[in-house]
């Protein structure tokens, strides 16, 4: 009978030390929330935060840190069937959006679509306040059915996005021309209405009857410079790959490839935008 506690004993200190049931999956440690947020762990041990939008309420998750400069990357499961008119997000930014801001903002959003119809990735730079700056790609996988991952590269050269580790797009930095390279950022996810524009320039809104609306993230990583308090920012340890991160070959051959064939909105194309000209990295890409 003496055997029977010791191998309860065993299975206990083997859970309390496990680290997937600790460190590994409790991402959503290092964020605030707002809203409903569900948290569980999957099935292989990783820590999912699913945000869920009513009629009452969106939901959203936000970092405790800010950081300058960093790689993020986080998997994303978005509203499965008709999700016209919500928007879900995954971004940076120095600051609440407001007339006559000057902050600093990297966007990754998903408009919600029809049953059916492809869904549309919208990337956004703002610097200095000024955010019209977007490339819309038709995603080439339905993003409902299962887990994607998303990243982001920002460092002092340019800023990079990549879906399941394909590089679709680079904003590039030039000398005489804004760029986000001094306000530190937070890393935000949010799940809201956006009814007025998000499907086809706002002609679908939302169709409550099919709420509540869920999206799930799991898998969140942020391998960047964390700013104090004091305005300093601290680098990890070690190799920062992305801290000198250009695009390569295949990078180049990646992006040529999304434009091709996922492109559906550039603003460098929108003449009737910027009836007086094209934003100066236009001309340069």
């Amino acid at each position: 009978m003496a055997r029977r506690p010791l191998a309860l004993l065993a299975v206990a200190v083997l859970l309390l030390c496990s680290p997937s049931a600790s460190a590994q999956s409790a991402w959503l440690d290092e964020f605030t929330t707002d809203g409903e947020v569900r948290a569980h762990l999957d099935a292989s041990g990783k820590q999912v935060a699913s945000l869920v939008l009513d009629r009452r309420s969106g939901a959203g998750f936000n970092s405790t840190h800010k950081y300058l400069f960093g790689e993020f990357t986080v998997e994303m499961k978005l509203v499965p069937g008709n999700s016209a008119g919500t928007v879900t997000s995954f971004y940076l930014t120095s600051g609440e959006t407001g007339a006559g801001d000057d902050h600093d903002e990297i966007d990754m959003e998903f408009m919600g679509n029809s049953t059916g119809a492809p869904t549309v990735l919208n990337t956004n730079v703002w610097a200095s306040g000024d955010g019209k700056k977007e490339h819309q790609f038709y995603l080439w996988f339905d993003p409902s059915a299962d887990f994607h991952k998303y990243t982001v590269i920002w460092n002092p050269k340019n800023i990079i996005f990549r879906v399941d580790d394909v590089t679709v797009r680079v904003f590039r930095r030039y000398a005489d021309l804004p760029y986000p390279d001094a306000k530190p950022m937070a890393v935000h996810a949010t799940l809201w209405d956006g009814s007025y524009w998000a499907t086809e320039k706002g002609k679908v809104p939302i169709d409550w009857d099919g709420a509540p609306f869920v999206v799930s993230y799991r898998g969140y990583t942020a391998d960047a410079c964390v700013v104090s308090g004091n305005g300093k920012a601290k680098c990890p340890a070690g190799r920062n790959e992305w801290m000198d991160r250009e695009l390569d070959d295949t990078d180049r051959l990646t992006v040529a490839w999304a434009r091709r064939n996922c492109l559906q909105y550039n603003y460098c194309e929108d003449g009737w935008r910027f009836p007086k000209g094209f934003p100066g990295e236009c001309s340069r890409e």
